[in-house]
């Protein structure tokens, strides 16, 4: 394995809204990231307040939508916006010397956004492919991008990245 990793964040259940829209492109990443031997990493967002509703551990709303490819047993839980926040994520990033990642999942907005960021910001090389990010309001998107590049990281389409990451 190298020292990249596909980042999926937080396509489970209670993501009800868009992900439908990306679905396939994210399984298509997938994909390309086992072929390219690229570690494939799964977050679960876990809202651990009382009064919540949604992403509750334990429960249907918590799990990995049933369309996800799951290809790996790296499947890592947070339960605050950044993936960075899971010990266990941050662990094996550091077991296996990774310095590179590409980031796809929901939502642009929240734990995309603070994902990318966090990495960014601690010195590694991120990659946000686009096609395969969604957000509870789409209008965002295009906001989010130009963020993304604003803080340091590379954003292309899943095209681009397959193209450029086999040259």
């Amino acid at each position: 394995m190298k020292n990249k990793a596909l980042v999926v964040i937080d396509l489970q259940n209670d993501i009800t809204k868009n992900y439908q829209k990306i679905i396939g492109q994210v399984n298509k990443a997938i994909d390309w990231a086992v072929v390219n031997e690229i570690h494939v990493i799964y977050i679960k967002h876990y809202n651990l307040s009382e009064k919540t509703r949604t992403f509750k551990p334990d429960t249907k709303g918590s799990e990995l939508v049933p369309e996800l490819k799951v290809v790996s047993e790296n499947i890592f839980e947070k339960s605050k916006a950044s993936a960075l926040t899971s010990e266990t994520f941050a662990g094996f990033i550091e077991k296996n010397d990774m310095d590179e990642f590409y980031i796809i999942g929901a939502d642009a907005t929240a734990c995309v956004k603070s994902t990318s960021y966090n990495l960014a910001k601690a010195g590694y090389n991120v990659h946000v492919i686009s096609d395969c990010v969604t957000s509870y309001d789409l209008k965002k998107l295009d906001e989010m991008f130009a963020y993304y590049a604003d803080k340091g990281c590379e954003v292309l389409t899943l095209k681009e990245c397959m193209r450029e990451k086999e040259a």
